[in-house]
């Protein structure tokens, strides 16, 4: 089955049931569950009080009217889950992905396959269990993707290699043998009915048994990356990241407040800190088991980041769509060398917390890990030399020496303690700009994604013949500026990002990577 040819699909049998009918399932339970005594007293003029309904029900001969209307809405709610899985439909052609979706109110979302900032693939817990995985195809824009949800887990992991290729610019047809491919790939689903004769009970221990596979499988594919290409986290320095974070430190401050508290016969810390407490077990429980079997590594059509342990996500970040590249060190980390990377993509472009998880590639790495991930995003931007500007731009305390071109002295006044390490370089198609003497940052442009480039001089800059530098990429966690800077340098480097800028957008072809 080609999914890729152009025509309608429907999506996974159980969509409408993981999609929120289990919800609803349970809400009406609990309400029929709460309000039996009314709903007994409306249909069955029994009374509202004293014994229970379901003994009245039965002493007067009423269970099988009960059961029967039971069976009608179950029926009835399978008819409306089964229409709305019948409305909601897609397609993918040579240019688009397009979704049509809705019972009362029709949609119709369509995304443009030259524009695909990145695929992901969603397995949460429940949808595991039925085989099922959410395809999410990233485009340019807050609330520009369009979502498949769901398709069969083999389907979605075929459904996205072909997108991917479509999208690098590949048009060649697909041979009989791809086709035939992407058909065996198909898992069996609940609802569809084997090809041949088979006993129930061989069908469902092959079920169970690929089930169980697929919860025991790595969340990478070994056959995916070269095994060189891989990143991979330690459990232990994953475990260490997530203790020595700010929401740590403020857990020890409510704890200190506790004792002081008790210390004074005072029981409102107790009121105080309680809730922080159990906020606190949930935040390392869901930001440790969240970032667990975490990967990063290099594919054919991109960078894959992958992380999770009972609800699994891995997203395709295709070479050209990433912005901008953002390396920080929190001081806490600084004793164990530990690097975070996060990246600002179109199709992430917030700044706000809740694209947060979404816009880091390596949530902790040391310093030979950065440079292993950065050669997967930038391979253009790889080699000693390039080695050498990164370590510069990670650890060097600001010397002349060092490759970069850093503040004048009177920028002390500005910035007391960071002004030594404030400075930029640009190589081999990037522009890197380091700051920050407690936490460390680099920031990583290339010039192919810059948006613009703005020149900036304060008073107080003007003063100190100071100006500052932003280079502006989509929106996102990075932000790559150059707050202090000589005026004369400040100028050179705006001239000479603008026309770099210019020139590599018109000779990039990152984003047609398999074009012929």
């Amino acid at each position: 089955m080609n999914l890729t040819d152009g025509e309608w699909h429907r999506l996974h049998p159980a969509s409408p049931l993981l999609r929120g009918g289990i919800v609803f399932v349970a809400i009406a339970g609990i309400v029929i569950s709460n309000l039996r005594e009314r709903l007994a007293e409306f249909f069955f003029h029994l009374p509202s009080y004293g014994d229970d309904p379901l003994d009245d029900i039965y002493t007067r001969g009423l269970v099988g009217w009960v059961l029967l209307g039971v069976l009608a809405v179950l029926v009835a709610i399978i008819a409306v889950f089964y229409v709305s899985w019948r409305m909601h439909s897609f397609r993918v052609t040579d240019d688009l992905v397009e979704v049509r979706s809705g019972l009362l109110f029709r949609t119709h979302r369509r995304a443009r396959l030259d524009r695909v900032q990145g695929v992901t693939i969603t397995r949460s817990l429940l949808p595991r269990i039925f085989g099922a995985a959410k395809l999410d195809v990233a485009v340019a824009g807050n609330d520009g993707n369009v979502q498949l949800a769901y398709l069969g887990s083999a389907s979605a992991d075929a459904l996205r290699r072909e997108i991917l290729q479509l999208a690098s610019g590949l048009r060649a047809a697909r041979d009989t043998g791809s086709e035939a491919a992407v058909g065996t790939a198909d898992a069996p689903v609940i609802g569809e009915a084997p090809a041949a004769a088979v006993a129930p009970a061989s069908v469902a221990s092959s079920i169970l048994n690929q089930r169980v596979n697929e919860f025991l499988a790595p969340e990478l594919d070994p056959d995916a990356a070269p095994p060189e290409s891989v990143v991979r986290i330690p459990v232990i320095r994953l475990v260490g990241s997530v203790l020595l974070s700010g929401y740590s430190v403020f857990l020890v401050a409510a704890a200190v407040a506790l004792i002081v508290g008790f210390a004074n016969g005072a029981l409102w810390p107790v009121f105080a800190v309680l809730p922080i407490a159990i906020g606190g077990v949930s935040f390392y429980w869901g930001r440790i088991t969240r970032m667990l079997r975490y990967s990063i590594a290099g594919t054919p059509d991109g960078v894959r980041v992958g992380y999770g342990l009972l609800s699994t996500n891995n997203e395709t970040l295709p070479p050209g769509r990433i912005h901008a590249i953002g390396v920080s060190q929190p001081l806490l980390w600084r004793p164990f060398g530990w690097w975070r990377i996060q990246v600002n993509t179109a199709s992430r472009a917030r700044s706000d917390s809740q694209n947060r998880d979404h816009t880091t590639v390596l949530p902790v790495g040391t310093a030979v890990d950065v440079g292993r991930v950065l050669g997967l995003m930038l391979p253009a931007f790889i080699g000693d030399d390039a080695d050498a500007l990164i370590r510069s731009g990670l650890l060097s305390r600001g010397r002349d020496d060092d490759g970069f071109t850093g503040a004048p002295r009177q920028a002390v006044w500005l910035r007391p303690l960071s002004w030594r390490r404030t400075g930029f370089r640009s190589a081999a198609g990037v522009l890197l700009l380091r700051h920050g003497l407690v936490s460390r940052h680099l920031a990583i442009v290339p010039f192919a994604r810059v948006q613009s480039v703005s020149l900036s001089q304060g008073p107080l800059q003007r003063s100190l013949r100071l100006a500052a530098v932003q280079v502006q990429t989509v929106a996102g966690p990075v932000v790559a500026s150059l707050d202090v800077a000589a005026a004369a340098t400040a100028e050179r480097l705006f001239a000479e990002a603008g026309s770099a800028a210019v020139a590599f957008a018109a000779s990039d072809t990152s984003h047609h990577w398999s074009a012929p």
